[in-house]
C-alpha cells in the first residue's frame, strides 16, 4: 500500500472518508478499505469508536471490496 501523504489526503472528497465528518478511514483503494476495517475494529475494542461508526466503516469498506 503507497503511504498516503498529508497533501494527497487534503485532496480527497469527503465521500473518499468512511467517516466522512471526521474524515477517518480513507477508502479511495481496496488496501485502505481492507485496513479501514481492521484499524476500526481495532478502535472499537479500544473504546475509541462507537459499534454505529465500525459499522458504517466496516459497510463503506466492504462496498469499496465489492467493486472491480
Amino acid at each position: 500500500m503507497t503511504k498516503l501523504t498529508s497533501k494527497q489526503r487534503k485532496s480527497l472528497p469527503d465521500q473518499e472518508f468512511a467517516l466522512p465528518d471526521e474524515r477517518k478511514y480513507p477508502l479511495d483503494t481496496k488496501n485502505r478499505a481492507r485496513n479501514a476495517k481492521a484499524r476500526a475494529s481495532e478502535e472499537y475494542h479500544k473504546g475509541n469508536l462507537t459499534k454505529e461508526q465500525e459499522e458504517t466503516v466496516d459497510r463503506k469498506a466492504d462496498q469499496v471490496l465489492k467493486e472491480k
